[in-house]
């Protein structure tokens, strides 16, 4: 049954989507007049031109006269072109982050109307200092380049996209993605639409990832294996400002495929737009408040199934067809001021039916194959970590547009501490994690990286690393 209100709130929403649409084209009719204007008056002065140079042949006319219609005709001529130019490809504003998109990815936001192209990219080198064991090796990888491509149609339509290349070539470990491609529609400040390829907004990185928002050349470690970073799902939604300073977005998405979780997470469900399947949904909300510009705090949440009903389990124990219901919670603050940078980020997982995900064959091949460490799924897994930083160079140099900070992270993942009775944990999967290094910016679009990471597992060995990289973003 539908209430009163539902309808009233349809009601609005489409009286806002006619008026935005309204006004829009009254806008482009004031242009294309203004043209039309211009154009006739170009004409005007063509024709004078031609009755000033007529009188040349008879009575000599003054050259004066004729040099200030020519300059008129000029600024004319300009003017008709620059507005012509804005209606197809405009000038775009400074760069900003906005509606959860790093500067790059939110250009499009910043155009009058058409097209906008911005990119970013990195690279790194990666050198095992220790415990290197027998499958650490030195490496060069050019990690990522990626295209921002969008269009605005007018002022309450737009589409917006990403196109990643990872690893250089698709010939050997690399591949092209969609990383995310949507529609937003503006209808109110409070209240907007978005729909396609979304970014799951949870976390600091899985939204905002380019290379100069983030230390370090490799992304902390919680917003890959509890959140697992980049990930992406179709779905529809919406997003706005509440009130100044308090954003939120909200969606509904295909839920995670649980056929790819593992002893290490749940990173291997993602489906990441390619032919998803469909049979199980899920909701993710976040919300973040700037109580100060210097000050952010929020979170977000994930819930729903993602059995995508399919068959788990083996011939022994018996084959169900669970829902696999996963949650993930997690909560962020972030401060800058003077220089002085901090984060801190927590994060929850939590999987149901974990014993018949640990008893598939596809998921766990220990139990196949008693040779090898039982690889359960965990039902809870959780980590957190904190970062500092600080730009000293102003007090070095006064003021100056370069960066050049210090930085310290600590991480802790527990990923095997809630294992189904009956299995092993794998405990060199539970681990701290301990990183430094330092971050140079020559201008605020390029970034150097130099950082030291050491992980202790709770059980065997995982090799130190020093890595050295770059990134751009424009």
């Amino acid at each position: 049954m539908i209430g009163s209100r539902p309808i009233h709130t349809l009601a609005a929403l489409a009286l806002l989507a006619t008026t935005a649409s309204a006004v829009r084209a009254d806008d482009n009719a004031g242009l294309r007049a203004k043209v039309a204007a211009l154009e006739a008056k170009q004409a005007a002065m063509q024709e004078e031109m031609r009755q000033l140079r007529e009188m040349l042949d008879t009575p000599p006319a003054p050259q004066p006269a004729v040099a200030e219609v020519e300059r008129k005709q000029d600024v004319i001529t300009e003017e008709v072109r620059k507005i012509k130019e804005a209606l197809v490809l405009p000038e775009t504003e400074d760069l900003k982050s906005q509606y959860g998109f790093g500067p790059a990815a939110s250009k499009v936001y910043g155009i009058d109307k058409g097209f906008s192209i911005a990119s970013y990219g990195e690279f790194n080198y990666k050198n095992a200092v220790s415990d290197r064991g027998t499958s650490a090796r030195d490496e060069f990888d050019m990690l990522r380049l990626v295209l921002y491509t969008g269009y605005k149609f007018n002022d309450w339509i737009l589409f917006n996209s990403e196109l990643e290349f990872e690893h250089a070539s698709t010939g050997k470990n690399g591949e092209v993605s969609v990383e995310f491609a949507s529609i937003d529609m503006f209808f109110d400040e409070k209240i907007n639409a978005r729909a396609g390829l979304l970014l799951v907004p949870m976390g600091f990185l899985n939204e905002i990832h380019e290379p100069s928002f983030y230390h370090g050349n490799v992304r902390p470690q919680v917003e890959q294996q509890i959140i697992p970073s980049t990930w992406r799902a179709g779905g529809a939604g919406f997003f706005g400002e509440l009130a100044p300073g308090l954003e939120y977005r909200t969606y509904v998405v295909t839920g995670l495929n649980a056929r790819g979780f593992n002893a290490s997470g749940i990173r291997g469900g993602r489906q990441s737009g390619s032919i998803e399947k469909a049979e199980d949904f899920a909701w993710v909300g976040r919300i973040d408040y700037s109580p100060l510009e210097m000050l952010t705090i929020g979170g977000s949440a994930y819930v729903g199934n993602s059995g995508q009903d399919q068959s788990f389990g083996n011939n022994t124990d018996g084959f169900t067809k669970p829902d696999v219901l996963t949650q993930i919670y997690e909560v962020h603050a972030q401060l800058r001021t003077h220089g002085f940078e901090s984060r801190i980020l927590s994060a929850w997982l939590d999987i149901d039916d974990a014993t018949a995900l640990s008893l598939d064959s596809a998921i766990n091949p220990a139990v196949t194959d008693p040779t090898k460490k039982d690889q359960p799924v965990a039902g809870n897994q959780f980590g957190w970590y904190g970062e500092i930083a600080y730009d000293f160079l102003p007090l070095v140099l006064g003021d100056t547009e370069q960066y050049l900070a210090p930085w310290f992270r600590y991480s802790r993942i527990e990923n095997q501490e809630d294992v189904p009775s009956g299995f092993t944990a794998d405990e060199n999967r539970d681990r701290d994690i301990y990183e430094v290094g330092l971050s140079y910016k020559p201008i605020p679009q390029v970034i150097f990286k130099l950082d030291y990471r050491n992980q202790q597992p709770e059980a065997g060995k995982l090799p130190d690393e020093v890595r050295l990289g770059a990134g751009f973003v424009y």
